[in-house]
């Protein structure tokens, strides 16, 4: 092939690529034209994600020298995104390890720069009075900027995004306990930074001039306390003004086991981070503003509030996410990722149900099309007709919409009180619910072929909960779920069942 004499794109490491911020930062580097390289003690887990089949993704952890030779072989710019947080009490340690080996092995290889998101920590505290959490980062952070390497460590407090842990920590709080008593932390000064400017941030240290190796504060342009910010999300999630109540016995260790019973963050996670939450975390200069081109674009840094608003967009559209339909593809750093951990996201209930059908799959497709309506729903027609009935009162729709055709539905139809989000005729049927509920509901139902061969009906009802009367209406309900959509799945098979065995006696029968 001949030479264009086009220079080859700048190579980026991306390490914890499977992490919160490596897999969102990943597309970021893409887009500003970096060729990169993705590295994850399991590539595997990268398969799904929109930009797998534009990077390198190499095997890899930041522990053993030799995947670490391999993985900046080549490098320009690398970033380190790994943080042994929630793999045990000895995490501290485990931190210093890898970065003394990825230190090294940077130097070695001629890097020309390390980036790395640290956290943002008070002046004028001694480092052994800090928390675990922020010790070990500011650990990390003299480290690399001792590799030899020049290093730009961004320090930053809070991300509201959804899937950080710190703003998943804040999700659960404030839309589980309208009531709260809390440490004396809340009254703690924070600044915190939406996702977008992070990774804008992170980009663009890349091109920081060579002789540029030091520490610089990130945040967005508010600074609140703890109990500032429950409040603001409670606003931007339409919740009521919750009740907050600091008292002085809670301890950040009692603090941290109560978040574990009050948030699915796993306590190891959780438990470094609300010891974290009794140090003021507040931006002391913006010197990076002077060093990469158009730091702050108009609109920002974000407001705090229009973070949240995007932390949140996906639910307040009624949108079925990455992580629940394993259809939306992410397209923005405030949409899920499919390696987001389970309890990101906020809370999500679902009831699956599946079953083999004795039919063909155009046969079963024919009924799940036909449902609602006159057809009804395929099991307990007096639930159906009773929560009809109680939507209408409490100001819904009820049962009284049916439906516009017989025989086919297409997107955006009304059914009943539901609504179709998704129509992909023989495969996938999505419904939104549009009856008075304390949350966002969907019921979707698939049709496909297992490995054998075999016809399998798949369905499941989703609900995602607003407020603590949204969990309590769930929990209320879910006695009822065998009957209504267990009974749903069994019907709707024998429908088809049926309807094959009538095609097949037909086509018996001699003309």
């Amino acid at each position: 092939m001949a030479d264009t004499g086009a220079p080859a794109a700048p190579r980026a490491l991306v390490t914890g690529a499977t992490g919160y911020l490596g897999g969102r930062l990943v597309p970021e580097l893409l887009d500003a034209g970096y060729a990169v390289r993705a590295l994850a003690r399991t590539p595997e887990k990268l398969r799904d994600h929109p930009w797998a089949g534009q990077a390198e993704i190499v095997r890899g952890d930041v522990t053993d020298a030799g995947s670490m030779r391999r993985a900046l072989a080549g490098v320009d710019v690398a970033y380190y995104l790994v943080h042994a947080l929630g793999t045990g009490p000895r995490f501290e340690e485990t931190d210093r390890r890898a970065a003394r080996i990825f230190a090294e092995e940077a130097r070695a290889a001629g890097v020309h720069r390390i980036v790395y998101l640290g956290g943002l920590t008070p002046r004028g505290i001694p480092e052994r009075d800090l928390s675990p959490h922020l010790r070990s980062r500011s650990e990390v952070a003299d480290i690399l900027l001792a590799s030899g390497v020049p290093t730009a460590v961004l320090r930053a407090a809070v991300i509201i995004g959804s899937g950080s842990a710190s703003f998943e920590m804040l999700r659960y709080l404030t839309e589980r306990l309208p009531v709260m008593i809390t440490p004396s932390w809340v009254r703690t000064r924070i600044q915190p930074i939406a996702v977008r400017d992070v990774l804008r941030y992170l980009v663009g240290c890349a091109r920081l001039p060579a002789d540029v190796s030091r520490t610089f504060d990130i945040g967005g342009p508010d600074i609140l306390t703890y109990r500032d910010m429950m409040q603001r999300y409670a606003r931007a999630a339409g919740l009521p003004e919750r009740l907050i109540l600091p008292v002085p016995v809670l301890t950040p260790r009692l603090s941290s086991l109560w978040i574990g019973l009050v948030t699915p963050v796993p306590p190891g996670i959780a438990r470094p981070l609300a010891e974290s939450l009794r140090h003021e975390v507040v931006c002391h200069e913006h010197d990076l503003a002077r060093y990469i081109p158009d730091p702050d674009p108009p609109g920002h840094p974000l407001p705090f509030d229009d973070a949240v608003d995007l932390a949140l967009r996906r639910v307040r559209d009624a949108q079925v996410t990455t992580r629940w339909s394993g259809a939306a593809v992410p397209g923005a750093p405030s949409d899920p990722l499919p390696t987001d951990p389970d309890w990101a996201g906020g809370s999500l209930y679902t009831d699956r149900r599946e079953v083999t059908v004795n039919a063909p799959p155009e046969t079963l497709w024919q009924v799940v099309e036909g449902i609602g309506g006159e057809n009804g729903w395929y099991s307990f027609p007096l639930a159906w007709a009773v929560r009809g009935v109680l939507d209408r009162l409490a100001g819904g729709v009820g049962l009284r919409r049916g439906r516009r055709d017989a025989g086919r539905l297409r997107v955006g139809d009304s059914l009943d009180f539901w609504r179709v989000e998704a129509a992909e005729p023989g495969r996938l049927l999505r419904l939104r619910a549009e009856m008075r509920l304390p949350g966002l509901a969907w019921l979707e139902m698939t049709v496909a072929r297992d490995a054998e061969g075999r016809t399998r009906y798949a369905q499941r009802a989703l609900f995602h909960p607003h407020g603590l009367t949204g969990h309590a209406y769930w929990w209320c309900v879910a006695p009822f779920h065998a009957a209504v959509f267990g009974g749903m799945a069994r019907n709707i098979a024998a429908a088809a069942e049926a309807a094959a065995a009538a095609e097949a006696a037909a086509a018996a029968r001699p003309a």
